[in-house]
């Protein structure tokens, strides 16, 4: 199924890629900056996220900054046993962006928590249950690279 955009979904996605207002209504302060309602933007975001056009909306939020930890996380997973170790990996909470890597370390996931030590605790739940070790690689230095794309 291909899903045209028209010159509003486009500017939409390039303008708020830059952005978003932090105020009391942002979404109208947004749509008043693209010469639209606030109620067509709020539709036309839910519309390009249910195309599958945006798979995400939302803030993005620096755990450490909130008190929390982030980590980088990699484990070592014969195939025969990927995708069941994937399967229980992925039921936690605190999981994102788990993916299969062409290599040794073969399972790779993002790990947030709201402390170091509901961090320490998860990462020993996964290795109980999956019964394989977990190796954490918390970032020592954040790089930001912004990657705009025009549509």
């Amino acid at each position: 199924m291909e899903i045209s955009l028209d010159k509003t979904d486009r500017n939409i996605i390039n303008q708020l890629q830059y952005g978003f207002p932090i105020c009391d209504h942002p979404f109208r302060k947004a749509a008043e900056q693209l010469n639209i309602s606030e109620q067509e933007l709020i539709e036309r975001i839910k519309t390009l996220r249910e195309n599958g056009i945006l798979t995400r909306f939302g803030p993005l939020y620096h755990a450490e900054n909130l008190g929390g930890a982030l980590s980088l996380c990699a484990m070592k997973i014969p195939p025969a046993e990927f995708d069941r170790v994937a399967e229980q990996v992925n039921r936690f909470p605190e999981v994102a962006h788990n993916y299969q890597r062409e290599h040794a370390m073969n399972m790779w996931f993002v790990l947030a928590t709201e402390s170091e030590a509901a961090k320490q605790n998860t990462l020993q739940q996964i290795e109980q249950q999956t019964g394989y070790p977990v190796y954490d690689m918390p970032k020592k230095k954040e790089y930001f690279v912004g990657l705009f794309l025009q549509v």
